[in-house]
């Protein structure tokens, strides 16, 4: 078996026996919430499992695993704090309706699916640390720093918006990064996987890697990032929020409109 064959066999192992412990969470909870709980902690584990079991150089693998686990750690603790702490996101409750019988089951394979995800995405994490050529190369210090960057800016996105919830409920947040972007915390897990593409550029196959970015990025701006975000405030905030829509950038952080 091929050193990439051998890390995909592991990380899937990895991937099933999280995504189980979730939906074992969500029988118990009722909360299925706890998929995107998995989700971010799953990308840490895969960055850490690669960069502890790949053949590549030393350097380079130290660099995706502290960046890639700090990442889905960070990630998943807070999304794991909004699913301890709150009722069941409405996203899941309509798929609950939409589903109708055997929702246990069918929500096994919606996680076991997002496990799949996982590992898909985590094509950048896995290019990099089979690269056993030593040193690493300028674009990849560069997606480093952006990867770095990202975090950051991720963190405080979130951080901004848990306390604007908690001095002003019921309110649009539009402060901080908010007041620059609707989504300043998707833009910043986007320019996460961008610079964890770049990292791995460099490396033989690394042209492949280009396709997690853009995947996350379809994700995000057509599936389940701002379009089912968006519906949601819609419906609990209404014209304040229509107001935000009007004046604030969607996605990439720019100067509020006037007027």
């Amino acid at each position: 078996m091929t050193a990439m064959a051998q890390l995909l066999a592991w990380g899937a192992l990895a991937m099933v026996v999280l995504f189980l412990g979730a939906w074992v969470v969500l029988l118990r909870t009722d909360n299925a919430g706890w998929v995107d709980v998995a989700w971010g902690f799953g990308m840490g584990t895969l960055a850490v499992l690669f960069a502890a079991l790949g053949p590549g150089d030393p350097l380079r693998r130290t660099l995706v695993g502290v960046l890639g686990g700090l990442w889905g750690l960070r990630l998943g603790l807070h999304l794991a704090l909004r699913a301890a702490g709150h009722a069941e996101d409405a996203r899941y409750t309509s798929l609950k309706r939409r589903w109708g019988g055997n929702i246990r089951l069918k929500f096994l394979g919606f996680f076991l699916f997002q496990g799949l995800l996982d590992l898909a995405l985590a094509w950048p994490f896995l290019v990099a640390c089979l690269d056993a050529r030593p040193g690493i190369a300028g674009v990849a210090w560069a997606g480093a720093v952006i990867w770095a960057t990202a975090l950051t800016g991720e963190g405080l996105a979130d951080a901004q918006l848990r306390r604007f919830r908690l001095e002003n409920p019921g309110r649009v947040c539009d402060v901080g990064l908010w007041r620059y972007s609707r989504h300043p915390n998707y833009f910043f897990q986007w320019l996460a996987w961008a610079g964890c593409c770049l990292v791995a550029l460099p490396s033989p196959m690394g042209w492949s890697t280009v396709a997690s970015p853009l995947l996350i990025l379809f994700f995000l701006l057509r599936v389940t990032g701002i379009p089912a975000t968006e519906e949601q405030a819609l419906a609990s905030r209404g014209e304040a929020y229509r107001r935000y829509q009007r004046a604030t950038s969607a996605f990439i952080p720019w100067f509020p409109r006037r007027g």
